[in-house]
């Protein structure tokens, strides 16, 4: 099983020198958890990286970002009409954050930036009656769910959280494959600079007091990428 892991985000450097970048924890997250696949990262943002072909893979990850899908990026475009492709062909899809947002906005949704500003932190989420902790950094949201996709969790300033769709796609708004050490770590640095001190710092509080598992998405992820293979 061949799975493509879009990185979409810049990782500026050097402020983030020295951290591993989203492909990299989207990849050691779910390694453990589907052991039988082959990975490849692909650092569209970062390193101008193409998009793969859907031929060239078997499954695709698409990975949280700074940008919104009303940015003008160059790979903005060709990540829309591989979406298409790929749910064309009968491959599953698995998007993290911005992916929830892109694939929910090109499949017939809607994602805009919120009134409510970055939301960063841990936050309880409502996966259909059972409540989870999660690890969540974003400023925008799915506002509209896709008329083949139904809403399986939320959150109390976040109506459409997770969704599972008609198709092999599903997509979480959350941040699974992160741990609290490597946010920690990030908010610090981005304190003052993606984020308000303020921000920053009430981030790094919202940890305190909260069991969050990333093990348990991670078999869920890989569940569905086994179910879809």
């Amino acid at each position: 099983m061949r799975i493509a892991v879009l990185n979409l985000t810049g990782h500026p450097l050097p402020l983030f020198a020295g951290l591993p970048r989203a492909g990299a924890q989207i990849i050691n997250w779910l390694t453990t958890e589907l052991p039988e696949a082959e990975f490849c990262s692909v650092s569209v943002e970062a390193d101008n990286e193409g998009l793969p072909e859907p031929d060239n893979f078997d499954g695709l990850i698409v990975s949280g970002s700074e940008h919104g899908v009303y940015d003008s990026r160059p790979w903005m475009a060709p990540l829309r009409n591989l979406l298409l492709e790929t749910k064309q062909a009968g491959k599953p899809i698995y998007g993290i954050c911005f992916g929830h947002q892109i694939m929910a906005d090109t499949f017939g949704g809607k994602a805009e930036m919120s009134q409510i500003g970055n939301v960063v932190g841990a936050r309880q989420f409502d996966f259909q009656g059972k409540l989870n902790d999660v690890y969540v950094w974003h400023r925008d949201q799915v506002t509209s769910a896709p008329p083949e996709a139904h809403v399986t969790a939320t959150a109390g300033y976040c109506a459409v959280g997770a969704l599972s769709y008609n198709f092999p796609a599903a997509s979480v708004q959350f941040h699974p494959e992160y741990t609290e050490p490597h946010l920690r770590k990030m908010f610090e640095l981005a304190s003052g600079y993606f984020l308000t001190t303020e921000d920053a710092n009430a981030a790094i509080a919202s940890f305190k007091n909260v069991e969050i598992d990333g093990k348990l998405f991670a078999s869920e992820a890989a569940d569905f990428f086994r179910h879809h293979s």
